[in-house]
């Protein structure tokens, strides 16, 4: 059986975000020979300049004009696409309008409730908890009320908004480490004067490069049609932020592929997802520290990189097409979000092989627009704001003075 699909007569695949994500699902798509479409309301998201995918332009992730736009494309293409998500808002936006969307798209989700169950950190908290699997000690804040709770945990901790939507538009900070009682209540109050809730876990001893995740997507009747376990070598903002060097993490899979699955099976969870862990140093356990639901993660290449093509087992399942045996995999495939940010020489594997998430050689245009195109200024100050916390921002800048 040929690896490679002919794109003549077959279903386009939709990937609606077209961020650093969503250009690595095109590459592991548009290599197979799928034709691709980027839904974007951004001009200038990587993806949309990858030579793999055709652009599309929408008005929003949410809301009617996301619907109304999405089935426009739908009718434009025929063929009743495969849809792939990238961002949390499309999420909530698909899962709220499924049954009107189901009839224009192939796609897999949760239940409605298990999609807002598995997006709040405390309503999965409770439910990981409530079945015995493995989660830190973590109290729930939904008002000021709540803010003497902090006392029952031991610091330090982090503190996250329950539901990311919040953080990623701005209304509270994304995720932040607290090293005091004082402290973890001062930052508490300030999350909480915005309207939603928070969360407050006791932090996992070990360094960033303790944390491991599992990919995957689950089909039809519970059929695990792919699944991948990787490892971050590094994270931005360093210990709390985002992927920034990931590789695969054979030695994790067989116990992390098993839990992930068991969690799956028990909350209904459908279609593309993760989740991620960190090994306890003091406990010697991997602990649970949040899913993602519904769409690819951030570091999704990875999985392709090592020869596990998530999209494309996706893509095969929804069209009933028989699985694929697994791609060649690439010992010691590194990769990375940027080539700004790297991981300790340590840590590498030997005979590393690093991918930019951006720059690959037969696919050069987002590379050249995110790296020569965008101001660099603009780079600059992401890079200083990662870096620094406001606090020590503060400092440097009057001790410069």
């Amino acid at each position: 059986m040929k690896s490679r699909l002919d794109a003549a007569g077959m279903p386009a695949a939709v990937v609606v975000g077209g961020q650093l994500g969503g250009l690595g699902l095109v590459r592991s798509l548009g290599n197979q020979g799928i034709p691709v479409v980027v839904a974007e309301t951004k001009r200038a998201a990587a993806a949309l300049w990858s030579r793999h995918a055709r652009r599309h332009g929408i008005r929003s992730f949410v809301g009617r004009d996301f619907i109304d736009d999405m089935i426009a494309l739908a009718r434009q293409l025929g063929h009743r696409p495969v849809l792939y998500l990238t961002d949390e808002d499309a999420v909530h936006s698909v899962s709220e309008a499924r049954e009107e969307l189901s009839q224009w798209y192939r796609f897999r989700l949760p239940s409605a409730q298990g999609v807002r169950m598995l997006s709040s950190k405390a309503a999965f908290h409770r439910f990981a908890q409530d079945h015995d699997f493995p989660v830190p000690r973590t109290v729930i804040l939904n008002d000021q009320f709540d803010v003497p709770q902090l006392s029952s945990l031991r610091f330090p901790c982090v503190i996250k908004p329950d539901d990311k939507r919040q953080a990623l538009s701005g209304d509270k900070e994304r995720a932040i480490r607290v090293e005091s009682l004082a402290e973890g209540q001062e930052h508490a109050r300030a999350m909480l004067r915005t309207p939603g809730g928070i969360v407050a876990q006791e932090w996992i001893d070990g360094p960033q490069s303790n944390i491991y995740f599992t990919l995957f997507y689950r089909g039809k009747n519970g059929k695990a049609s792919a699944v991948f376990t990787g490892r971050k070598l590094a994270c931005w903002p360093p210990e709390i932020g985002s992927t920034a060097v990931c590789v695969g993490a054979p030695e994790a899979h067989a116990e992390l592929g098993r839990i992930t699955l068991a969690f799956a099976r028990r909350a209904g969870f459908d279609g593309m997802g993760s989740m991620e862990y960190k090994w306890d140093d003091k406990h010697r356990r991997f602990v649970m520290i949040e899913p993602t639901v519904g769409r690819i993660d951030w570091q999704e290449e990875i999985a392709t990189l090592c020869g596990v093509n998530i999209p494309l087992a996706a893509y095969r399942h929804e069209l009933e097409l028989p699985d694929l045996p697994r791609g060649p995999a690439r010992p010691g495939a590194v990769w990375r979000a940027t080539y700004i940010r790297g991981a300790p020489a340590g840590l590498m594997p030997p005979g590393a092989q690093t991918f930019d998430g951006y720059l690959r050689w037969d696919d050069p245009l987002p590379a050249i627009h995110h790296y020569c195109l965008n101001p660099p200024l603009e780079r600059v100050r992401q890079w200083w704001n990662g870096w620094f916390p406001s606090n020590r921002r503060e400092q440097v800048q009057q001790e410069q003075q």
